[in-house]
């Protein structure tokens, strides 16, 4: 198999025809040894029953459903264990990006390099979205030393060793495109139009975004821990040089001590202070437990296509 391409399908019941169509025509001109995997992520609309209407037209499609929504990074980790192309194409059924794109993509993968990213220019997103996603990749850059381009989605071009190293990075708690980037394969970019969606609005919802940045976050970075002890270290030289400043005047000037609202006050900003220490150190003991548990990334009720019985 010459190329790959893997698609994560939720809600696609309104893109997944299009989105086939599209990639057929885009990538037939470079080779006819293809095949397109698209992993339906526990869908509530029709999407699953689209794809099998798919397949019977298309030889070429091979196609997974999960038991139930397991999330877009796990989708894609699906795909990649079955591709058996030399180069895979990761990209999102919503069309947003362009299936036109692929060549563009592949040839310049052709000169050389391991991974190919589409770099997006004007995002077709909301206000809030855009918003999300520049705080998400600084506070991301910033508490794990990587120097990841918000620009930078996930639609992108790899050789088939950066899948096979891909695959033997089995943690809970998925970021792809954080994984890939923390390989250091020989990478370039290239500039692609980013689409309006032609269906709806995203499944990413303001809740969802801020979820899905705290798990990736507290699983690529141990910085805030390091945060949290820096806090409560500050903290507690603070109050020891008040209570030194307290004992000198009261030693010293004979200084009354008094301020019970002080006292009071200080004595909550304390114990909230030792809350969030106790609540993101219990963060990373719950990704501990995930991992310990070794549970399967996902579970695959339906296949087209594929051997699931391995």
């Amino acid at each position: 198999m010459h190329l790959s391409v893997v698609s994560p399908v939720y809600q696609g019941e309104k893109t997944v025809t299009e989105l086939m169509r599209r990639l057929v025509s885009a990538i037939s001109p470079l080779t006819q040894d293809f095949e397109i995997i698209l992993v339906d992520d526990g869908s509530k609309d029709h999407s699953w029953k689209i794809i099998q209407d798919l397949a019977q037209q298309e030889s070429r499609i091979k196609a997974l459903q999960f038991s139930r929504n397991f999330g877009q990074h796990h989708a894609l980790t699906a795909g990649l264990d079955i591709c058996q192309g030399d180069w895979v194409v990761m990209m999102d059924c919503d069309l947003q990006d362009r299936p036109e794109e692929v060549p563009r993509l592949y040839a310049k993968a052709k000169e050389g390099f391991d991974v190919v990213v589409a770099r997006r220019g004007k995002r077709k997103d909301g206000l809030l979205k855009k918003f999300c996603n520049w705080a998400f990749y600084k506070i991301f850059n910033f508490l794990t030393g990587m120097q990841y381009d918000p620009q930078v989605g996930g639609f992108r071009i790899m050789s088939k060793k950066v899948v096979i190293a891909l695959r033997t990075m089995r943690e809970q708690h998925r970021f792809i495109n954080g994984l890939i980037h923390w390989m250091g394969f020989r990478t370039a970019s290239v500039d692609t139009e980013h689409a309006a969606r032609l269906d709806g609005k995203s499944t990413y919802t303001f809740i969802k975004l801020l979820k899905f940045s705290l798990e990736i976050i507290t699983s690529y970075s141990e910085k805030p821990l390091k945060i949290s002890a820096l806090i409560g270290f500050i903290i507690a030289l603070l109050a020891f040089a008040f209570g030194v400043a307290i004992f000198i005047k009261a030693f010293f000037y004979g200084t009354p001590v008094s301020g019970w609202s002080s006292l009071i006050i200080s004595l909550y900003f304390l114990s909230g202070v030792m809350m969030m220490v106790l609540g993101v150190l219990g963060i990373y003991l719950g990704k501990v437990l995930s991992e310990v548990k070794n549970r399967p990334l996902y579970v695959i009720s339906h296949a087209i296509g594929v051997d699931t019985s391995k």
